[in-house]
């Protein structure tokens, strides 16, 4: 099933459908459209004709002249052309074909308008003329005819045989089966080869893709130096395997200084545990991902070109979540073993919250929702004012996204409160929406935690926010939790 799939299969059969489309429509054409447009230009040049006798004899006098044009236009016209003096005499002037009993026969029958009638069709008539097709009634061959009466008294008869165009059309017809036959096979051979191309490196990537699921980044894609999607999604799967390499020789290398110093911290042996298995887990998801993805750009590799773009933005975006990931992931274990070290200086908290929402306008105004900041004057703190913006930021963005429509209000409010008695400042970020269960407000502050696990991974972030919060929290000594409030739920910490 799987090989009826392929994209060579796809390929052959989508060329023996078009190739079918194609014959069927020129047969269409010839059989109901290429007659009549036959017919049409015939009587076209039958006219012409008309105009060419009728103007003749109008301006001139000299028989034998006209008499050798009237040959040439019969010759290359394939018409048999009689004149004659009138309709009660038997003087004909010119008679070009050698049948001349024949086309005297069809010339009166067309005038006479006798019992043949039914073997006729009216093609044009006017005044000047008439057309029609006719058949003889002895040889059975269909003639367009022309009767007219000149101005200068004479009976033109024009005819030309129909039959062969139908003989034509058959003949043309046979011939496009046959052309469609070896188009189909010639065709096979050619999408076979470059579909075999084609593929080969959309394979290649899919093996690399599942070696990097096994955390196996020995395998690079080596390119095709065409600049194309595929090409482009190839380097972006080498800079990822490399990153993810480096990192992955990282955290060994991190896990091996952890593993030296077991004997001094008893709590080592349970979070390193943990940390790997966070780690394996969180880099296997993406991973697997990538690799679904590619399987399904190989598959479907014939679909339009906004298809394949944006399998290789999928592809793309994994691996920088993935690589933001582990450096949240990195930061976060630093903090948690005291491997940081805080460049604390004084700076202005409210000026610092200003500046984190302005950074989330863009949220702020997909979620419609405003940012109340209940303080406008400067509060000055002392501490490493970058830490510091990520907690705020994890706050602010939590708050976005968990903010909701309660009795008719829908906001976030930021407070800072100076507590006087010990020197310090609480920091509130407020949005209304749903209260936070008492057992998850202790979980919350676990890595990889979420309250809400069906959220998608756009909009569910990484699990890791608070945990950083708690670690920098952690570091100062300073309070932090979560509050439930009326209409929402408030976030703080203590400077």
């Amino acid at each position: 099933m799987k090989k009826m799939n392929s994209v060579r299969n796809r390929l052959f059969l989508s060329l023996c459908v078009v190739v079918l489309i194609i014959v069927v429509f020129i047969i269409i054409v010839n059989n109901f459209i290429l007659e009549t447009y036959y017919l049409n230009s015939r009587s076209n040049n039958l006219k012409i004709v008309y105009r060419q006798i009728n103007s003749y004899y109008n301006n001139n006098d000299d028989d034998e002249n006209f008499r050798e044009e009237l040959e040439k236009i019969s010759i290359n016209n394939n018409f048999d052309i009689l004149i004659k003096s009138d309709e009660e005499e038997k003087t004909t002037i010119y008679s070009s074909s050698k049948d001349y009993a024949g086309l005297l026969r069809e010339y009166r029958s067309m005038y006479e308008q006798n019992a043949r009638e039914r073997n006729t069709h009216v093609i044009e008539q006017n005044d000047k003329y008439q057309i029609k097709i006719m058949q003889d009634s002895q040889t059975s061959i269909n003639y367009i005819t022309l009767l007219s009466k000149l101005d200068n008294g004479y009976l033109l008869y024009i005819r030309i045989p129909i039959t062969p165009i139908k003989e034509s059309i058959k003949i043309f017809n046979s011939f496009l089966y046959l052309i469609a036959f070896f188009v189909i096979i010639i065709g096979g051979i050619i999408v076979l080869f470059i579909s075999q191309k084609f593929t080969k490196p959309i394979l290649e990537l899919n093996n690399i893709a599942k070696k990097m699921a096994n955390l196996d980044f020995s395998q690079k894609y080596k390119g095709t130096n065409q600049d194309d999607e595929i090409d482009n999604l190839g380097k972006s799967i080498n800079r990822m395997s490399e990153k993810l390499e480096v990192t992955i020789k990282q955290l060994r290398a991190t896990n091996r200084e952890l593993e030296k110093d077991v004997e001094e911290k008893s709590k080592l042996n349970e979070m390193k545990n943990s940390f790997i298995s966070d780690v394996s887990h969180e880099l296997k998801t993406p991973i697997a991902l990538i690799q679904g993805y590619s399987e399904g750009l190989l598959e479907n590799v014939n679909s339009d070109e906004q298809s394949r773009k944006f399998y290789a933005e999928v592809i793309l975006d994994e691996t920088n979540k993935m690589d933001k990931l582990v450096k949240q992931l990195l930061e976060l274990m630093k903090l948690e073993y005291d491997m940081r070290e805080f460049n604390n200086k004084p700076f202005d908290i409210v000026e610092l919250e200003k500046e984190i929402i302005k950074k989330s306008q863009v949220m702020l105004e997909e979620k419609k929702v405003e940012v109340m900041l209940a303080q406008d004057e400067s509060i000055n703190v002392i501490a490493d004012d970058f830490y510091i913006e990520q907690v705020l930021t994890n706050y602010i963005t939590n708050a976005i996204k968990h903010v909701k429509e309660v009795n008719g209000e829908k906001y976030i409010k930021i407070t800072n409160e100076i507590i006087s008695q010990n020197n310090k400042v609480r920091v509130s970020v407020f949005n209304t929406g749903d209260a936070i269960s008492e057992e998850d407000q202790e979980r919350i502050w676990n890595r990889f935690y979420k309250v809400d696990s069906s959220r998608n991974r756009n909009d569910g972030g990484t699990g890791i926010g608070l945990s950083l919060v708690k670690a920098i929290m952690n570091n100062y000594g300073g309070n932090y939790g979560v509050i439930n409030e009326k209409n929402g739920v408030e976030f703080y910490f203590e400077l």
